[in-house]
């Protein structure tokens, strides 16, 4: 279980880095994924690098009702970003989806070592 923890917060660090620093020095790979700077890609941004802080942080001491809290909110917002977004080719999205299958074995293993 343990190891399975550090590797969903080590994924969300390793995806999360280079995320959130090309949007905040708007590459140019952000307008494809991301679309054109607005107030929404701010407000992902801040999203983002509050996932980003919480995995740093959690690194240091995995409790792992908060890590599990952690992933279940990133598993549902990657599962519905297909819908939200409207399109399942999406580069962000497939990736989320992909993020979200990982999180779903780490979070299964958090809670059958609970029951």
């Amino acid at each position: 279980m343990r190891a399975l923890i550090y590797a969903s917060l080590g994924l969300n660090i390793l995806v999360l880095v280079p995320v959130c620093l090309g949007l905040l020095t708007k590459a140019d790979w952000t307008l494809a994924a991301y679309g054109p700077d607005s107030a929404a890609r701010g407000i992902l941004l801040s999203i983002y690098l509050a996932i980003l802080v919480c995995s740093a942080g959690l690194l240091f001491k995995p409790l792992p009702a908060m890590v599990a809290a952690l992933l279940l909110v990133q598993i549902l917002y990657k599962v519905t970003t297909p819908f939200t977004v409207g399109s399942f080719g999406n580069p962000v999205v497939i990736s989320n989806l992909a993020i979200a299958a990982f999180h779903c074995l780490t979070l299964w293993t958090i809670w059958r070592a609970n029951t």
